[in-house]
């Protein structure tokens, strides 16, 4: 089922994203100064990019959140309404299916998910259900989610149009935990200081029908808050080293190699599909592909395309792939890429676009030379080992 066309499309200027964002805009005609404005809105002035073309899955019922614990690699049970968090479906070999970020209400919980993914997970979800109290149902018909940098709890502006739920009515808004390292986590970056440590994102749902409206205010005059495309959003979280489902992950990817172990992965808890894989790796073994930051060569005026191979200098056979690239207003030409464990962290790396073929039939190659930024450790994983040879050096 292919996301609704969202009506910021047709606001002057909106220019519609690659897939699977296609049903949002990704620009509105200045993205460099969307950018700027967005990592330096404030609750006086927000700045909201239109995610609103994500699924959204709603659980009720007295079993919801330990249910949701049995199921996932994350804990819920005994989280408070009005939190959230991040939590990983797995195949039964350990791959990421699903990366849900779970709002935490009253009498609900809510998983926001990559386009595409709404239906499925439903169906996923229900086949699971058993004897236990819970329903399951698709809800993105009803809401629509807006993302943001500042707390949107804490936006006057916004405040008529959030969605609320339970009792008490609290607006439901998911926090990413990003880059902190959740209760039972674990970081596997290989830095002391993360550059995504003053990062701050919230995905807020709204009533979808209330969507043109809210889209509406930014033409007033004065505007009480602004609208920035999806590349804005992409690029701040490229440079904040934040892997995304829709774009990271493939059909072989697993937490530890795009550090999801830090916000995804609750170490202590068992007893879920793909459990023996996450709990195999990290005690025993290494990821066998890590997550890099990559600074492109800007001289091409160009970002190679998504999925490009990934070469070391002077090699010949690809080692990674670009998952994710965006020009950032400061940092130019970024991007991340799943590389193999074995690649050298110190080696000059390039990224050869093949392009699409030209009047002679023959492709437009492109040739980007890129910088790497280890994020996640080669040598991360193996804890028991590390353990075990701790202990042996401590003996008299």
């Amino acid at each position: 089922m292919s996301p609704e066309r969202s009506p910021l499309l047709d606001r002057h200027g909106a220019v519609p994203a690659e897939a699977p964002d296609q049903a949002v805009p990704a620009h509105y005609g200045d993205p460099l100064r969307e950018q700027r404005r967005l990592a330096r809105s404030t609750p006086a002035s927000p700045v909201l990019v239109d995610s609103s073309h994500l699924g959204v899955v709603e659980v009720t019922g007295q079993d919801r959140a330990s249910w949701l614990t049995t199921l996932s690699s994350q804990v819920l049970t005994g989280l408070p309404a009005g939190s959230s968090a991040e939590l990983a479906l797995l195949s039964a070999q350990g791959r990421l299916e699903y990366v849900p970020h779970a709002i935490i209400g009253e009498d609900r919980i809510l998983l926001i998910v990559e386009p595409g993914q709404e239906q499925p997970l439903t169906a996923f979800l229900d086949s699971m259900r058993f004897m236990l109290r819970v329903q399951v149902r698709a809800a993105a018909a009803d809401w629509a989610v807006v993302g943001l940098r500042v707390d949107p709890r804490d936006a006057a502006v916004l405040a008529p149009f959030l969605a609320r739920a339970g009792e008490s009515r609290l607006p439901l808004v998911w926090r990413d935990p990003w880059p902190g390292v959740v209760p039972g986590g674990t970081s596997y970056a290989a830095v002391a200081e993360h550059p995504g440590a003053q990062r701050t994102w919230y995905e807020a749902l709204v009533p979808r029908e209330r969507l043109p409206e809210l889209a509406g205010l930014a033409e007033a005059d004065p505007a009480p808050l602004g609208w920035a495309g999806l590349w804005a959003a992409e690029a701040l979280r490229i440079e904040e080293w934040r892997p995304r489902a829709a774009r990271e992950i493939d059909e072989r990817a697993i937490p530890h190699e795009l550090d999801l172990m830090r916000t995804a992965v609750h170490l202590a808890k068992g007893c879920y599909k793909g459990q023996e894989t996450v709990a195999r790796v990290h005690n025993l073994g290494h990821p066998p592909r890590r997550l890099a930051f990559l600074d492109l060569d800007g001289s091409e005026h160009t970002l190679p395309a998504l999925g490009s191979p990934v070469y070391a200098e002077g090699g010949t056979r690809a080692v990674g792939r670009v998952t994710s690239a965006a020009l950032h207003h400061e940092a130019g030409p970024i991007a991340l890429a799943v590389l193999k464990r074995s690649v050298d962290p110190a080696a000059a790396l390039r990224v050869v676009d093949p392009g699409q073929p030209g009047e002679d039939g023959e492709p437009a190659e492109t040739v980007y030379a890129a910088a790497q930024t280890v994020i996640v450790d080669p040598e991360a994983g193996q804890v028991a080992g590390r353990r075990h040879r701790a202990d042996f050096l401590r003996q008299p």
